[in-house]
């Protein structure tokens, strides 16, 4: 049954004192940058460092305003309407954004003693705001890349709000093999899914769909977009679905599936493939492994005829983070320097496609990075499943 309460504030997902040691951390950073103070961004349900630094998801736009101690700190938020909410949820004081979000910000900040020479800078602050804050401000400092690093090694906290992400995801996906069935259409398995999270109380994140039939098939990854095409018989469908429990907290869980028959041999010597592609990463997820051996796994892809068309492996969990490794088929760039540590949790997702992108195969899930190797945050079972 899902919670039900008279009290307007929804129950806490992370604890004062978790939230007190990530605006330490971010603290710690500006002292090592000498810096008093920090502006933090986010706008149209974007900006994480926003919702991990005060507990509000944004909305249409935020800015926190961080001093040298918590006592001057203050979250600023558009529209007007928004502050009350926001103000049962941040564990900063809230007021409202005003009619200009860097000038209330720089208001604020001449009324505590005079604009400091420098003042950091996180989140996608918007070129205008930019140019109004360096017009008083003799030097913006990125703290984007230190807040990116904050994020990569989990707290307990946050592993558990991920846990609950993945039964969700999980329970997500469930619903979604029940669902495939002829004649069912794209727009109703999106509906099929969101009901289901929802009325759970998770989160919007991603729910992407690739459909097609095995015999001819014309789509090799999942569409970020879904469509009105009914599902047949013999169609086969890839997914890559994230639920959420809180802004960038969800898990990530990539199948696929064959509706009325068995996959074709073309499409079972594609997962086969993906599968072997994902024992051989997920076996390297242990601290101390460079970003270059992960990357070298996609050797199993290229020496089976396949190529791919998404990233093998990512980051997840507070954003699209490092490391972000290529799969085959694209322009080589630069490996990223990672090394994976204890606490970071990962997606590997192997879609492994033919070389003529014209039929592909998802396989994989978020992985925690422990002492001993990879551990499993979702419970779905793996393989290439057959439904209706």
């Amino acid at each position: 049954m899902p919670y039900v309460t008279d009290d307007p504030r929804p129950e806490p997902l992370f604890s004062a004192a978790e939230m007190h040691r990530r605006r330490d951390d971010f603290r710690a950073e500006l002292a090592r940058r000498d810096l008093s103070h920090a502006l933090v961004y986010g706008a149209n349900r974007s900006g994480s460092a926003v919702s991990w630094l005060t507990g509000w998801p944004v909305t249409r736009e935020a800015l926190l305003v961080v001093g040298p101690a918590e006592a001057d700190d203050v979250l600023l938020v558009n529209f007007y309407n928004h502050v009350p909410q926001a103000r049962r949820l941040s564990l900063v004081p809230v007021d409202w954004i005003g009619r200009n979000a860097m000038t209330t910000a720089l208001e604020r900040l001449a009324s505590a003693g005079g604009h400091p020479a420098r003042v950091g800078v996180a989140g996608p602050l918007p070129f205008g705001h930019y140019r109004t804050l360096t017009d008083q401000v003799a030097e913006v400092v990125d703290l984007n890349p230190a807040y990116t690093a904050m994020r990569l090694v989990k707290s307990e906290e946050e592993v558990a709000a991920l846990r609950k992400a993945a039964a969700l995801t999980d329970a997500t996906v469930g619903s979604l093999e029940r669902a495939l069935r002829e004649g069912v259409t794209e727009h109703e398995l999106v509906a099929e899914m969101e009901h289901t999270y929802v009325a759970a109380g998770g989160m919007h994140h991603i729910h992407y769909l690739g459909v097609t039939g095995m015999d001819n098939p014309s789509v090799g990854v999942p569409a970020q977009w879904p469509t009105a095409r009914g599902i047949r018989e013999r169609d086969v469908v890839t997914c890559e679905i994230s639920v959420a429990v809180a802004p960038e907290y969800s898990g990530q869980l990539l199948r696929t599936f064959t509706v009325g028959a068995p996959p074709t041999p073309r499409y079972a010597r594609l997962h086969e493939v993906a599968e072997e592609a994902f024992e051989t990463l997920r076996t390297r997820l242990r601290p101390g492994t460079h970003a270059r051996e992960l990357a070298a796994a996609g050797a199993v892809i290229e020496a089976a005829g396949f190529t791919a068309i998404d990233d093998l492996v990512h980051g997840f969990g507070g954003g699209y983070l490092p490391p972000v490794i290529d799969g085959p088929g694209r322009p080589p760039g630069p490996t990223p320097d990672v090394v994976l540590a204890a606490g970071m949790t990962v997606v590997v997702q192997p879609n492994v496609v033919t070389r003529d992108l014209s039929a592909g195969v998802q396989t994989g899930e978020l992985l925690l990075v422990r002492d001993h190797g990879a551990e499993r945050l979702h419970d779905y079972p793996y393989g290439l499943r057959r439904t209706g």
